[in-house]
């Protein structure tokens, strides 16, 4: 007997359909059903040609197409995400925010106080925006959150920092500092939990994958990883360079450095990392993943238009920007990766990329006590 999200399934009379999760309290077997545990194993399409369509899409290979776009308003802006089938974008050193379904027509919005608003993380219904009081990075405790995009609140965290990098996963926000040992830790974005990091870092970007958080360090060679935000052990990156931005997909991290240069890294747990090379020289400032490819752009303390794609972020290969901007922050949602610029002329760009998706992983599924999670195959 298996459970599934909706009902009890007695093998006996009916089974679970192909791409219906199950959980067993005794062991099933490939190549009917897959364990539901782990992003690290990956399968062909080709073998399970009905589950790869309803795991990943299988997408046609198409053109790799930037256009330049503008956002709301006359700031610059400093960090966009998406969450709700809207894209989001905060400014810095301002109130000013935007928001736009399709990442192209962008409708201005209006944050609770001027802020450098450096980051913003959706998840459990929320958008999350935090940063610092003013340019130099004074400390403060003030941060914002939104149902929608549209209506901001203003918040407090319970310590006062310089706040840089935010993300969510596993059901919590997990929120980084400039030179602290404190994380932050909430499962709704309003009530935290403090954590501590294993050194006062310039913890700069953090991701979620592989059932841990990854904080990597602006100018030092020891990542954070975390299976919880709140207990965090050391990783090795291959260099004390100055990682700038970090991404999860397909049971890879990558990141990449702002370090003017062709500096990036792999890692499937986080603590090891394997140095890659980008094709072009560039202070790297974004990375994110979508439609089964890694796009990097470059820019931030120096305009730039150079990108890079990569189906795995080992091999990338050169693309190029609309403009030479300081791209600062990249996000993908909606079909389309969008990026924005920090200066005073609203810059912001989409990037249409996707290539043929050859393998497929299967999402961590929490098991019900005394059970195993897995995903019916064929």
């Amino acid at each position: 007997m298996a459970v599934s999200a909706a009902s009890l399934v007695n093998f006996g009379t009916t089974g679970p359909a192909v791409g219906e999760f199950v959980y067993s309290i005794g062991p099933l077997t490939a190549p009917s059903y897959l364990p539901a545990d782990s992003y690290v194993n990956r399968y062909l399409v080709s073998a399970y040609p009905a589950l790869g369509n309803l795991i990943v899409p299988v997408i046609t290979p198409v053109s790799y197409v930037a256009t330049a776009r503008t956002l709301a308003g006359s700031h610059r802006y400093y960090s966009v995400t998406y969450g709700n089938g809207l894209f989001v974008a905060i400014s810095d050193g301002s109130s000013d925010a935007a928001s736009s379904t399709d990442g192209i027509t962008w409708t201005a919005r209006t944050l609770p106080s001027t802020n450098v608003w450096f980051a913003i993380s959706y998840g459990s219904g929320l958008f999350v925006a935090i940063g610092y009081a003013s340019v130099g990075g004074p400390a403060t405790t003030s941060y914002a959150t939104s149902p929608d995009g549209i209506t901001w609140t203003s918040r407090s965290f319970p310590s006062s920092n310089t706040w840089y990098g935010i993300t969510y996963g596993n059901g919590r926000f997990i929120v980084v500092p400039q030179s602290s040992t404190v994380s932050l830790v909430s499962t709704d974005g309003i009530t935290w939990t403090t954590g501590t990091l294993p050194a006062a870092s310039v913890w700069v970007s953090v991701a979620y994958g592989n059932g841990v958080f990854v904080a990597i360090p602006y100018g030092a060679a020891a990542p954070a990883v975390s299976s919880d935000g709140i207990t965090w052990t050391s990783g090795t990156l291959p260099s004390s360079s100055l990682w700038y931005s970090i991404t999860y997909g397909n049971g890879t991290f990558v990141a990449v450095s702002s370090t003017t240069g062709t500096t990036a890294a792999t890692s499937t747990n986080g603590y090891d990392w394997t140095a890659r090379t980008l094709p072009s020289s560039a202070p790297w400032s974004g990375v994110a993943y979508g439609n089964n490819a890694f796009v990097a752009v470059g820019g931030t303390g120096a305009p730039s238009n150079s990108a890079a794609t990569s189906p795995d972020g080992i091999t990338w290969t050169a693309r190029t920007l609309p403009l030479a901007q300081a791209w600062q922050s990249m996000t993908f949602g909606g079909g389309k990766f969008v990026v924005v610029a920090t200066t005073a002329t609203s810059v912001g760009a989409t990037i249409d990329y996707a290539v043929n998706a050859t393998s497929f992983v299967i999402p961590v599924i929490a098991p019900i006590t005394g059970t195993t999670a897995y995903v019916k195959a064929s």
